[in-house]
């Protein structure tokens, strides 16, 4: 019976040294969680019979170390939460493992080439729609025409005053009078075709009183004056803010709005720009001065952007943002968010059925997935351009390695016991 008993235990440390040396081998696997035998005592009615490995588990709570890769497709999960793949069998698959990338028919699919799941938006709809497989809109997107833009900046109360220059003779060829202006600044718009236009911004300083300064604005497009576009900014001269419009279009602004729908191919007066191959601005372009000051010293611009409006773009590639989403990128600099990628938790971890190293599935020990948006519930959040690295602990696997060989002695000289002992009894008879 002996010889049985340490028999057993032999051939039990030897499945636990395969746990062992497989958590070692996967030290270096992303998202890989180590596993453990779990020894159990074998007992045949009240005569005890040895050992075996009762069971193998995985220690899937517990989270490993964040490695960063700086790549923009790659992403480790904070806190609790599965990426929810969907693979060839249509089976879903759950890991930790963010490694992602746009497949050749344009879904967004993990290392393994399952596609993840999560809730599609379509611009310029902002709001995600249903669970499902990620698609990727790989295709150009149409130029938008210019409607907004921001200046922000500081004109200087050093400057003299003049007089505004007289838009309606101001051609490409005849620009205003630099004695009729303090400065100007330009500002570049797209029409309906995605060409871009010059909008050339002539600030004068025209006069002061009763604790107010004017600061008359003039526009030309392409360097044809815009007559009756003109704008006049009036600043507190005590505190140097910009006092807002009498009757602003957006409460507490003060804007300009400059009426470009008229400009095409048939733009009266003769002077200005027509539009090629029948392209058209068709909006009025507001342009936001809020937050422009007027202090001594130099003048100085802070913002001076267009806030829409841009010329077609290509597809050029895709990467994530910390909340989930899928950020399309464009050739013309745009991005777009066309999804967001979701998150599944369990009320038990531990009953997952392991389908891989680093990927399970759901049983009726783990529950159903409750699946979710990043951040949402006891979802965790998004590092993106790093990876969760596996949950090894080397020092502990090299001391069960020790461990392990003490006690494969210890059984081998159970096992060299009984057989001095047989071997004398033998000798005796």
């Amino acid at each position: 019976m002996s010889f049985d008993i340490a028999l057993s235990g032999i051939q039990a440390i030897n499945e636990s040294l395969d746990v062992t040396s497989h958590n070692i081998a996967n030290a270096g696997t992303y998202g890989y969680k180590a596993n453990r035998a779990n020894f159990a005592t074998l007992v045949a009615g009240s005569q005890l019979n040895g050992v075996t490995v009762g069971s193998t588990t995985q220690n899937i709570g517990l989270s490993g170390g964040i490695l960063n890769t700086g790549r923009a497709m790659d992403a480790s999960i904070s806190g609790r939460g599965f990426f929810v793949t969907r693979a060839a069998d249509n089976s879903l698959q759950y890991t930790r493992v963010g490694i992602f990338d746009t497949s050749l028919d344009g879904y967004l699919v993990d290392a393994s080439g399952r596609r993840v799941q999560g809730r599609t938006i379509t611009p310029p709809a902002t709001e995600p729609g249903a669970e499902g497989d990620l698609k990727i809109p790989v295709g150009a997107i149409p130029a938008q025409i210019t409607t907004k833009a921001t200046y922000i900046g500081n004109m200087s109360a050093d400057w003299a005053v003049k007089t505004a220059p007289d838009m309606t003779a101001v051609t490409p060829s005849t620009p205003p009078d630099p004695t009729t202006y303090n400065t100007f600044k330009t500002t570049n718009l797209y029409d309906s075709l995605g060409t871009q236009h010059v909008l050339t911004q002539y600030f004068t300083m025209t006069g002061s009183a009763s604790g107010t300064a004017t600061v008359h604005v003039s526009y030309a497009l392409d360097g044809n004056g815009l007559v009756g576009a003109d704008k006049d900014l009036t600043f507190n001269t005590t505190t140097g803010q910009l006092n807002p419009d009498a009757t602003p279009v957006v409460p507490g602004t003060t804007v300009n709005q400059i009426d470009l729908s008229a400009l095409d191919t048939t733009t009266t007066p003769a002077n200005w720009p027509k539009f090629a191959n029948g392209a058209n601005m068709n909006a009025t372009v507001t342009i936001d001065y809020t937050g422009t000051t007027f202090f001594s010293g130099e003048t100085s611009v802070a913002s001076n952007t267009p806030d829409d409006g841009y010329s077609a773009g290509n597809f050029s590639g895709v990467s994530l943002g910390t909340d989930g989403s899928v950020i399309a990128k464009y050739t013309n600099g745009q991005t777009q968010t066309v999804g967001k990628v979701v998150l599944a938790s369990f009320a038990n971890e531990g009953g997952l059925t392991q389908v891989s190293d680093t990927s399970w599935e759901a049983s009726a020990a783990s529950g159903v997935a409750n699946t979710d948006l990043v951040g949402v519930g006891v979802n965790g959040q998004l590092n993106v351009a790093t990876l969760e690295q596996s949950n090894v602990d080397i020092t502990s696997e090299l001391v069960g390695l020790m461990t392990s060989q003490r006690n494969y002695q210890a059984n081998s000289k159970v096992i060299q016991t009984e057989s001095t002992m047989l071997q004398s009894l033998m000798q005796a008879i």
